[in-house]
């Protein structure tokens, strides 16, 4: 039996700011962070398979379908329920590995929430959460579908309200290593725990700050680049370990004026922030 494709959307994110608090004794570093998802991303297509196979269709040029995060995602969830059901995967993907806009986390999301439907599993959205984690700290914060303050590793979340904005994200065209950054972070520059002062913060941008930009400055000098340009529009952030940064702004047209002068330059976009995942509604 030949099943129809059916298409879903797999949102970028950006790191409104993101603190270092501390480290586990595991190695993982604990963080206090602001997820915002944006209408920037890849888009999904699958199809329900009675073989049981999982095969990506369009696997990306340097990563072994094995190993890409949208095949691991529906073999764990196909392994966790015990489905005999398989599934054909297509890729169309835009945003930039090591951009730190969450890809690849946001499709290994899209796919728990789409094959849980498309396989009538009928999951609650925690337990999915809960196997997003085992592949990736960022995955959860998708599946849960609301932008959040996130702490621990990333995966407590709590849902924010945050008020419209417009970005443009600007590439450096490097791909920063997000394990790499992590170990080259230095232990005394731990922040604080501020969790009280997030929505004081967030009021400006002038007062955000992600704690890993300094590493990734000091090794990718595209990357300082384009924060130096960026200053002259705003109070441009790097969005999680890198390398893409961003400006918010109140209006699309502020955005698109700014993009226009830099367009030739560099590579980027302009997308508006989201109050909610496109599939929200669809993770119940």
């Amino acid at each position: 039996m030949r099943h129809p494709f059916h298409t879903y959307p797999a949102p970028a994110k950006l790191n409104l700011l993101l603190h270092v608090v501390g480290k586990r004794p595991d190695g993982y570093h604990l963080l206090e962070t602001v997820f915002r998802f944006i209408d920037f991303g890849d888009t999904l297509r699958l199809a329900v398979r009675d073989d049981g196979a999982i095969e990506l269709l369009t696997p990306t040029d340097g990563v072994p379908p094995e190993q890409d995060l949208t095949v691991r995602a529906a073999r764990l969830l196909q392994q966790e329920s015990g489905c005999r059901l398989g599934a054909s995967i297509e890729l169309e993907k835009r945003t930039p590995m090591g951009g730190g806009l969450g890809g690849g986390s946001s499709d290994a999301a899209t796919v728990l929430i789409a094959l849980n439907r498309l396989w009538g599993l009928g999951w609650p959205r925690e337990r999915l959460q809960a196997l997003g984690l085992r592949l990736g700290a960022d995955v959860p914060v998708f599946i849960f579908g609301r932008n959040a303050l996130a702490t621990g590793v990333g995966e407590v979340l709590e849902p924010l309200s945050l008020k419209p904005a417009w970005y443009l994200v600007i590439h450096p065209q490097v791909h920063v290593p997000t394990a790499e950054i992590f170990r080259n972070f230095s232990q005394s520059m731990l922040t604080e725990v501020g969790r009280l002062g997030i929505m004081r913060i967030l009021e400006t941008t002038q007062q955000r700050r992600n704690d890993l930009q300094n590493v990734v400055e000091k090794r990718f000098p595209a990357v300082n680049e384009v924060l130096s340009e960026l200053r002259k529009y705003g109070s441009p952030l790097m969005t999680g370990s890198g390398a893409c940064v961003f400006v918010e702004f109140e209006s699309k047209d502020e955005a698109d004026k700014v993009y226009r002068v830099l367009l030739k330059k560099y590579q980027g976009f302009v997308a508006e922030g989201l109050n909610v995942h496109p599939l929200f509604d669809s993770a119940e």
